[in-house]
């Protein structure tokens, strides 16, 4: 095969920021090439032009059944524009998005991980896509059976005897996992009210614990990193309904005491929910019920490679050992014989906490999740976390020294850095995240966790490769000497993008959310 471009893989690189994605010489960056600035579909069309052809109804063939005054001619501010401007107005602006398959996405916490187009295929079969959730057991045994096998492949991976697959998403497990803790001290007589908190816990703790009525206490972890057992055994009384943990933490850092805090607060009657968000680090290695957990929630998109966010839906099954399943939410797969049924009826589930969701939960999930599992098999599933981890410590190590490592602490999936090192320039962490995307990256998670000032959140997932991280080490390492050497071009990034470092003090006090005719969009 020739190579009409010329280019060599030990040619130098284009020296300018931003050669493609992902660094890639040739790539062709967001600013390369035919470069279409995109208007409103508000600000386009004329008055008069149509994208459709519709047949007028026959005279005294209206609709009957619609009361006069809810039948209108038209609608009045709405765009009139041809099929050809409406399809090549979403088609520019969605090659504006950036996303897994376009290239790295280091969102700490977040585990933005490549999703199998095998998994994509099976989930759009006719006898999964088609299948309705009404549809009588007998005719449905395959998905049926399906979700029975991921209930109880997700329960033996989390080390506890049953799981729930109906929650949507990771805060909605969360929100699930909290209901059945309180549905459990509702029938010892005692809700108790509060839920002990650790600061290196998942974001959105506070709120599920808060939601289901308890005050949050939050326990300060040590300069390790990790939450110590005097802190949880000062803090624990029999009014403490559960204490949160995410495990590893928020900072990648494994909580070595979980064994001993789990103890502590069984004693007292409480139990243990573990944040599955990080799960992605324990995969095949270690179970947390064996470590004492009650309840764990996984987010499907992050640890089994399902669609994440605007890609979604997701899914946030809840695991939970056997004193606790009678609480789960409804509906439950039963396995009677060779067949499978569907509990749906309350009294058969008494202390139930009932339905979250309508119908079985996000279904194609399901797929995607099993057919990921079944494709690894239980060596493949260990290996997931194995590398996970050994790509977070590849970037550690060789990021180390050129940006700061607030906690010694060994990391497992993910690790933080700050930006103590360069703010003796003038440069923060939002410059270096808003000057990655110049260099074709998407920036990582940055300031959170709330324990490290200037937070770089940095999480590889096992499925990206060392020439990827490669690639965005040297961005990173460019960075760093730019900081140095230019620092006041540094406040100006991104340059390379369809647009520029925005104003977001002013997006975030002045929000333009609707648009008017005559208003000028800047």
């Amino acid at each position: 095969m020739t190579n009409p471009t010329g280019w060599k893989p030990s040619m130098e690189q284009d020296a300018r920021p931003g050669p493609g994605l992902d660094g890639a010489p040739g790539a062709g960056g967001a600013t390369r090439g035919l470069v279409h600035e995109e208007q409103l579909l508000f600000e386009r069309g004329s008055t008069g032009r149509c994208g459709v052809s519709l047949p007028k109804v026959p005279p005294g063939q209206e609709p009957k059944d619609l009361p006069k005054e809810l039948v209108r001619e038209g609608v009045d501010g709405l765009p009139e524009i041809s099929e050809l401007e409406v399809i090549r107005h979403f088609t520019r602006i969605s090659s504006w998005n950036h996303g897994i398959d376009t290239g790295f996405y280091p969102l700490g916490s977040c585990t933005m991980k490549y999703n199998p187009k095998s998994s994509e295929a099976l989930a759009r079969l006719p006898g999964f896509a088609n299948v309705h959730p009404l549809a009588p057991a007998e005719l449905c045994q395959g998905a049926l059976e399906l979700m029975w096998h991921l209930e109880r492949a997700l329960s033996e991976i989390a080390g506890l005897d049953a799981t729930a697959l109906s929650p949507a998403a990771g805060a909605h497990g969360e929100l699930c996992g909290l209901m059945v803790i309180r549905a459990h001290h509702e029938s010892k007589g005692n809700p108790r009210r509060r839920v002990l908190l650790p600061d290196t816990a998942h974001g959105t703790n506070p709120a599920s614990a808060a939601l289901n009525g308890y005050e949050v206490q939050q326990l300060a972890s040590n300069p390790d990193g990790r939450l110590h057992p005097e802190a949880v055994r000062a803090a624990m009384t029999e009014d403490v309904a559960a204490i949160m943990l995410t495990n590893p933490n928020t900072l990648g850092i494994f909580e070595t005491h979980i064994r001993e805090i789990a103890d502590i607060v069984h004693a007292k009657g409480g139990l243990v929910y573990a944040d599955g968000a990080n799960m992605n680090a324990l995969l095949g290695v270690a179970r947390p019920g064996d470590m004492g957990v009650d309840v764990i929630q996984y987010n499907l998109h992050k640890t089994f490679a399902t669609p994440h966010g605007g890609g979604g839906p997701g899914s946030g099954p809840v695991a939970v050992k056997a004193s606790l399943a009678p609480f789960l939410p409804l509906p439950v797969v039963v396995k009677e014989g060779d067949a499978y049924r569907l509990v749906t009826d309350p009294r058969e589930r008494p202390r139930s906490v009932g339905r979250l969701r309508e119908f079985w939960g996000n279904f194609a999930m399901f797929v995607r999740a099993w057919a990921l599992i079944r494709e690894y098999g239980p060596e493949g599933v260990a290996q997931t976390g194995k590398l996970a981890v050994l790509n977070a410590n590849y970037v550690r190590a060789r990021l180390a020294g050129t940006f700061n490592l607030p906690y010694e602490t060994d990391s497992l999936h993910e690790v933080v850095f700050d930006d103590k090192l360069q703010k003796a320039n003038g440069v923060t962490t939002m410059d270096v995240a808003k000057r990655l995307i110049d260099h074709g990256f998407h920036p990582p998670t940055i300031y959170f966790p709330l324990v490290v000032a200037g937070a770089l959140m940095i999480e590889p997932t096992e499925t990206e490769s060392k020439e990827t991280l490669d690639r965005f080490v040297a961005a990173m390492q460019a960075i760093a000497e730019e900081a140095k050497a230019d620092p006041d071009a540094l406040h100006a990034a991104p340059t390379r993008p369809f647009r520029a470092r925005l104003d977001e003090t002013r997006a975030a006090r002045k929000p333009v959310l609707r648009w008017r005719p005559g208003m000028k969009v800047e």
